[in-house]
C-alpha cells in the first residue's frame, strides 16, 4: 500500500489490495485495477526507487577461498548497520546501537564510527573512506563488490586433487563423523581404500601423504574436525509445532513423494519417478514442483527457487517451449493452449521469506545459501517426525501425488486396433519431459482450482477454500504482493558447469544446442559458462564475453511435435525392453556359479546347429534313447570347442 510502481510506460500508486487485485491510481487522476500475478509479471514492471536484488554467480562465488567468502559476508552486515543501524537489514528485529541510529548520526559520522569500529577489532588499513568505497562497491555488484579482487581469479579449494581421490575423502568424512576415535590418518586410509574398491587398486593416482593431510583438513568442517563428536542438541525443540503462516509466501514447506507411475527414462527403461515440490504453507498453492528419477539423489534448491521465484512469462522462450509441450503430449487436454497461458500467467509466483527443509528432499550447496541470504531468504530444518507422524506438506504432497498418477494413467490415449504395448518398456507410456508436461497443466487447471480441507476459516469449518482463492484472499488481507524476480534471473540460478563450443554447437548430457549467437565463439578455444536445468533439457543458457546469459534452444526440439519421431521413440522403448527381458532370461537360465564349464553340452550341440539351419532339432547321434531337445529358432549360443571336437 502506498508504494509507486511503474505499468504500462506510467507511474501508479498502489491504493489497494483485495481478492487477488491491485487497484492503482495515476498522478493524472487515472485509476486502474489488475491483477496482482498479471501486474508482476507485466513487461517493464518494477517499483519505483527499488533496484533488482543482486545475485552472485554460483560458479564465481564457489571459486572464492573461505576466507573471502567468510569475509564479504562481514562487510555486508557492517554495510546493513551502517545504513539501516541494523546488521540483519530492514525489517530484522532489534534495536540500533547508539553509535548507529540513523535517527541521531548522519551517514558521515555512521561510516567513521564503524572504521574505529573495525580498526579496534584489529582489522588492518580500514578508514572511513575504506567504508565508502565498500559500501559504494555493494551497491552497484552486490556481494561479489565486498570481496577481494585478488582472489576472484578461478581457484579450487581442493588444489589439483583428483576429483575422485575429493569424493573419497567426503565419504570417509561422513562415514566418520561423530566418532571421537577417528583420527585423519584413519580417514586417508578409509579414502584409499574407498579409492581402491571403487576404481581398482593402482587406477587413480593418490596425492602424497602431507597433500592428503591438508585435503581432509580442507574438506572437514570447521566445527566438527576429525576426533571431535558430533554437536547434539542440549535444549528440546519448541512445543506446539511449527509457526503458522499468516500471508503467502511467508513460509515455503519442501517435500518430496513418490509416484505410483512410472516414466520411460532417456535409456528406454522404465524409471520410477518422484516428484519434489514447493508447498505454500498459508495458500497451499504449488509455488514449483520437479519430477526426477526416484533414485538419481534429491533435486537441487537452486532449481526450485528458479521454479518458484520467476514467473513462466519471464522465462526466456517459454510460449514457444510450452507450444512444443502442448502439441507433444496427449491429444485431450484439460484446457486449450490460450487458455492454459491465461492460466499459466495468474499462477502464483514469489520469493519466499522462510524455506522449511525436510531432510534429504533438496540439494543445499554453498553457492544457494549465498543466493538465499542475497534474497533474503531464510532456511529453516524442519522438526524431526516421530514414528508415526508426518509433515503437513509431505501428507499433501503424497495426495498430490495419488491423484496426479490417477489423471497420467487416465490420460494415456487408448491403445489401436492390433497395437500390442505389452512389451512398452515394461507399461511405462509417458517419457519424463511428457509427464512433466501434464504435472504443471494438471497442477494449474485441476490442483489450484480444487478446495481442500485444510483450507478453512475457523468461523467458516464447512467451506474450503481453493488454493488460488486462498492465495487472492490472503493478499488482500496482508495488504502486500510479494515479488518475483526478474526473467534473466532464471538462468543465474539453475547450476552451472564449463562447456566448449565446437563448430556444432554446445554438447551436453548426450544433446547438442545451438543457436546464432554462437557464431563467432565457434571452435576458439576455452570453456563457457553453462546453466542447465537437470530436469528440463529444452534449453540451456550460455555466458557469453559480454557477460550475459543467453539462450540456447536444443538443436533437435522440434522432433517432438512430429508424430513419425515419437513413433519411432516408442519402438525403441520395445526393442531396448525386448533386449533386456532376453538379457533376464539368459541370467535365469544360465549356468549356475561352480560349474566346471559354461558352454553348451555335446549332447545339446547338434541340435542348436541344426536349429541355425532351419532345423527344429532332433536325435543326437551317439546318444543314448535319441533323445530330443528343443531349440529356440535364431537363437545363438557361445561357441564351445569341445563339445564341437566331440562330433567330429
Amino acid at each position: 500500500m502506498g508504494a509507486r510502481v511503474e505499468f504500462e510506460g506510467r507511474t501508479w500508486q498502489v491504493s489497494g489490495l483485495a481478492d487477488g487485485r491491485v487497484y492503482v491510481a495515476a498522478d493524472d487522476g487515472a485509476t486502474g485495477c489488475v491483477l496482482a500475478a498479471r501486474l508482476v509479471t507485466a513487461p517493464g514492471f518494477k517499483v519505483v526507487g527499488q533496484a533488482d536484488p543482486p545475485i552472485p554467480s554460483a560458479e564465481a562465488w564457489a571459486a572464492l577461498p573461505l576466507a573471502a567468502r567468510e569475509r564479504a559476508l562481514a562487510w555486508q552486515r557492517h554495510i546493513r548497520e551502517i545504513e539501516t543501524g541494523l546488521p540483519g537489514g530492514p525489517g530484522s528485529r532489534g534495536v540500533p546501537r547508539d553509535d548507529y541510529d540513523p535517527q541521531r548520526f548522519t551517514l558521515a559520522e555512521r561510516e567513521h564510527a564503524k572504521a574505529r569500529e573495525l580498526a579496534a577489532l584489529g582489522w588492518t588499513k580500514v578508514s572511513r573512506a575504506t567504508v565508502q568505497r565498500r559500501r559504494i562497491a555493494y551497491h552497484k555488484q552486490g556481494l561479489m563488490g565486498l570481496v577481494d579482487q585478488r582472489t576472484v581469479r578461478p581457484r579450487s579449494g581442493t588444489g589439483r586433487a583428483d576429483g575422485r581421490v575429493v569424493a573419497a575423502v567426503l565419504e570417509a568424512l561422513h562415514l566418520r563423523r561423530g566418532r571421537k576415535a577417528a583420527t585423519v590418518k584413519q580417514i586417508i586410509d578409509l579414502a584409499e581404500r574407498i579409492v581402491a574398491d571403487r576404481h581398482g587398486p593402482g587406477r587413480v593416482k593418490l596425492p602424497a601423504k602431507a597433500s592428503m593431510y591438508r585435503l581432509v583438513k580442507a574438506l572437514s568442517d570447521p566445527a566438527e574436525p576429525p576426533g571431535s563428536a558430533a554437536r547434539t542438541a542440549t535444549r528440546p525443540g519448541p512445543a506446539g509445532g511449527p509457526p503458522a503462516a499468516l500471508r503467502p509466501s511467508e513460509r515455503v514447506q519442501v517435500a518430496t513423494a513418490r509416484l505410483s507411475v512410472g516414466a520411460v527414462g532417456e535409456d528406454g527403461t522404465t524409471v520410477e519417478v518422484a516428484v519434489t515440490a514447493a508447498l505454500d504453507q498459508a495458500s497451499g498453492c504449488v509455488l514449483a514442483a520437479v519430477l526426477h528419477p526416484l533414485q538419481g539423489g534429491p533435486v537441487q534448491l537452486s532449481v526450485l527457487l528458479a521454479e518458484m521465484a520467476v514467473p513462466r512469462p519471464l522465462r526466456p522462450g517459454w510460449p514457444a517451449l510450452l507450444e512444443q509441450a502442448h502439441a507433444g503430449g496427449p491429444a485431450r487436454r484439460l484446457m486449450s493452449l490460450p487458455d492454459r497461458i491465461e492460466a499459466t500467467a495468474a499462477r502464483p509466483t514469489a520469493v519466499p521469506e522462510t524455506l522449511v527443509l525436510d531432510h534429504g528432499t533438496a540439494g543445499v550447496t554453498s553457492a544457494v545459501l549465498t543466493v538465499c541470504e542475497s534474497l533474503g531468504i531464510s532456511l529453516e530444518l524442519a522438526p524431526p517426525r516421530t514414528a508415526g507422524a508426518r509433515c503437513g506438506a509431505l501428507r499433501t504432497l503424497e495426495v498430490l501425488a495419488g491423484l496426479f498418477s490417477r489423471h497420467a494413467v487416465a490420460a494415456r490415449p487408448p491403445a489401436a486396433a492390433g497395437e500390442n504395448r505389452a512389451d512398452e518398456a515394461d507399461g511405462a507410456y509417458w517419457s519424463m519431459p511428457q509427464l512433466q508436461d501434464l504435472l504443471d497443466e494438471w497442477i494449474t487447471g485441476v490442483w489450484h482450482q480444487r478446495a481442500q480441507e485444510q483450507l478453512r476459516h475457523p468461523l467458516l469449518p464447512r467451506a474450503g477454500l481453493a488454493p488460488q482463492e486462498m492465495w487472492q484472499v490472503l493478499l488482500g488481507a496482508a495488504g502486500r504482493v510479494p515479488l518475483p524476480l526478474a526473467g534473466q534471473h532464471y538462468g543465474e540460478l539453475l547450476p552451472a558447469r564449463r562447456c566448449a563450443v565446437t563448430e556444432s554447437g554446445i554438447r551436453l548430457g548426450g544433446r547438442r544446442y545451438d543457436d546464432a549467437c554462437l557464431d563467432e565463439h565457434r571452435g576458439r578455444g576455452g570453456r563457457f559458462e553453462v546453466h542447465h536445468h537437470p530436469h528440463d533439457s529444452r534449453q540451456v543458457f550460455v555466458r557469453l564475453p559480454d557477460g550475459q546469459l543467453h539462450a540456447v534452444p536444443w538443436a533437435q526440439g522440434e522432433h517432438g511435435l512430429r508424430p513419425f519421431d515419437e513413433l519411432l521413440r516408442r519402438r525403441t522403448g520395445a526393442v531396448l525392453a525386448h533386449r533386456a527381458a532376453g538379457a533376464r532370461a539368459g541370467a535365469d537360465g544360465g549356468v549356475q556359479a561352480g560349474s566346471v564349464r559354461a558352454g553348451p553340452s555335446p549332447a545339446a550341440a547338434q541340435p542348436r546347429e541344426a536349429a541355425a539351419r532351419g532345423g527344429t532339432g532332433g536325435a543326437v547321434p551317439g546318444t543314448a534313447g535319441g533323445g530330443t531337445a528343443a531349440v529356440e529358432p535364431g537363437g545363438l549360443s557361445v561357441y564351445d570347442a569341445e563339445a564341437e571336437a566331440g562330433q567330429w
